[in-house]
């Protein structure tokens, strides 16, 4: 089974079981820097997508950093009854790691990477490697090649794509067999 095969099916796997609650896709970075624009590059190709199961935060023309990231998640708690939160953000890490996502269940620590202490995001979240972590981290990021962070935009973007329309098909599966009765 191919890479991004397992990564949906785990990220819809995570999905499924909370699928009674509103989904909240929380895209964390800044267009201001490279490396960093992975989780807004993702909203804005979510936002062009029009999804229609899950809402979408953070993109190239509102994004969610560090500055607003508090107040974010705040207002996710007050516009949406037992939201499920998956945050999407870069990570930094080993040579052989840059290109790859990362489907995990636990919550975002955003700006771990680049020594920030933030709040955490989500219950479970999605990263893409951008480049290697371990020094000098912020230049890194502003020297990261754009390409790679497009190509992961697109399959983060197409991951969650595909868990939409798996939501989208089930519901009327649900609806279908409600109103037959």
């Amino acid at each position: 089974m191919s890479t991004i095969n397992q990564q949906y099916l785990q990220l819809r796997n995570l999905i499924k079981n909370n699928s009674h609650r509103e989904i909240v896709v929380v895209c964390i970075g800044t267009d201001r820097s490279t490396g960093d624009s992975l989780g807004p590059l993702v909203g804005t190709i979510l936002q062009d997508k029009r999804l229609k199961q899950i809402h979408v935060l953070g993109t190239i023309d509102d994004p969610v950093h560090a500055v607003n990231l508090q107040s974010t998640l705040v207002n996710i708690s007050n516009q949406f009854r037992n939201p499920y939160v998956i945050g999407v953000d870069a990570s930094l890490g080993r040579l052989k790691d840059v290109g790859e996502i990362l489907v995990s269940d636990s919550p975002l620590r955003p700006g771990v990477g680049v020594g920030k202490e933030l709040p955490e995001v989500g219950e479970c979240h999605i990263t893409g490697t951008v480049n290697v972590g371990g020094y000098m981290e912020f230049f890194v990021l502003q020297n990261t090649r754009l390409s790679t962070v497009m190509k992961m935009a697109n399959e983060i973007a197409f991951l969650i794509k595909m868990v939409d329309k798996y939501l989208s098909r089930k519901n009327r599966t649900m609806l279908e067999v409600a109103a037959s009765k």
